[in-house]
């Protein structure tokens, strides 16, 4: 018998993947093959966008690949990428923000493990949503932590607001893990109140890391801004899998208060070594001018889809009580088709030959009434998603 740690007793299972596991193995069967009569599956659970690599940025992997330049970066990452990230805040979002305080990491994932492994200790409460997304509370609790998930429904967007972190605060707490946007539900925080929880954070000598991933995919200018707005001392992590449509190539950064820098490269340094240097010389493309135009054109292609898909499952009988801002989810309540979004997702996949993501995952707060549905799929897969959800229904 192998003896565990401890730490596994706090991580749950990764739902969304044992849903995208089971809807494979009905995509394998009679009920999605053609020469049964079957339809193909449509996967609308996954967040993973249809857009892949901008093409300058696959030509850059080839040129880097084909110089050689495939050793050992800085544990921080490539001077010049971390310059071109920085150089994107100010053009982007006007903020002045100096490359020494920016480190590439190995993927988003990597940047949430180092935050909460420098600044979570044994026992340490953080504060997060729920909703959201799960493996950011398992981050916390895989640094000895504990996550304390907080009920937020349609009236705060689904977000922390200051006077539900007030409350909750308490002698173990060390900081709060938001997303802005959000994972499931495509919502931001305001830019008022999201000052207003920074400074009674920082009152209470906690730490702010928020994630910031789907930043660039926002579609509303209310929301579209970056919480490094609010102060120095705050800790933002993005990624280039999103907007930037880099999966897979498992990069992504942190943005870090000066006095963190040397830090966390140190556990960088001894858990990562650095970022893939071929992934960070092609990234660099990324902020060519003709990349930074073809990802506009994709976040306008995305915000299409919300425009369609949104009032398409209104209409339908889903209740959409906030319309997502930003990223490519509706969080959406199915309490009118069943007493569990688990039950239901499996059935649209059995009935629908659909597959979405039940809340589950994303906290214990009404869970079993949400399904997260990505909208990061073709217009016309959404379409017709639609017809089959409308025939099932």
């Amino acid at each position: 018998m192998v003896k565990l740690a401890r730490r596994l007793d706090h991580i749950e299972p990764f739902y969304v993947m044992e849903c995208a596991k089971a809807a494979q193995e009905i995509a394998r069967g009679p009920l999605c093959d053609p020469a049964q009569g079957g339809r193909p599956m449509i996967y609308l659970n996954i967040g993973e966008p249809d857009f892949t690599a901008a093409p300058a940025v696959v030509a850059a992997a080839e040129r880097c690949m084909a110089a050689g330049s495939t050793q050992y970066t800085q544990a921080t990452g490539l001077p010049a990428l971390r310059q071109a990230v920085a150089a994107w805040y100010g053009a982007r979002f006007g903020i002045d923000l100096a490359a020494s305080r920016i480190m590439i990491t190995a993927g988003a994932s990597a940047a949430l493990q180092l935050a909460t492994l420098a600044l979570v200790d044994d026992g340490d409460e953080v504060l997060l949503p729920d909703p959201s997304y799960p493996c950011n509370r398992h981050f916390v609790a895989a640094a000895g932590g504990r996550p304390v998930l907080l009920p937020s429904g349609p009236a705060q967007r689904f977000q922390l607001d200051t006077a539900a972190v007030v409350r909750a605060w308490g002698a173990r707490t060390r900081g709060v893990l938001l997303a802005s946007p959000s994972n499931p539900t495509g919502t931001s925080i305001e830019r008022a109140e999201m000052q207003r929880i920074v400074q009674a954070v920082r009152a209470r000598d906690g730490f702010t890391i928020v994630d910031e991933i789907y930043l660039g995919l926002s579609y509303d200018p209310a929301y579209g801004h970056s919480a490094l707005a609010h102060g120095d001392d705050l800790i933002v992590v993005n990624s280039f899998s999103k907007y930037f449509g880099m999966t897979g190539w498992r990069l992504g950064w942190l943005v870090l208060p000066e006095v963190l820098v040397a830090p966390v490269e140190r556990l960088a340094q001894n858990l990562f070594i650095c970022a893939s240097s071929i992934a960070q010389h092609a990234a660099l493309a990324c902020f060519e001018p003709a990349s930074l135009v073809e990802y506009e054109r994709r976040r306008e292609a995305f915000q299409a889809r919300r425009d369609f898909v949104v009032p398409a499952l209104q209409h339908l009988g889903f209740k959409v009580p906030v319309v997502p801002d930003g990223a490519f989810y509706v969080y959406a309540d199915v309490s009118a088709f069943s007493a569990s979004s688990w039950d239901f997702c499996f059935d649209m996949m059995r009935r629908a030959q659909v597959a979405l993501t039940p809340g589950r995952d994303f906290g214990p707060h009404a869970g079993e009434h949400h399904v997260r549905l990505s909208f990061a799929s073709s217009m016309a897969e959404l379409e017709e998603a639609v017809e089959r959800l409308s025939g099932a229904l």
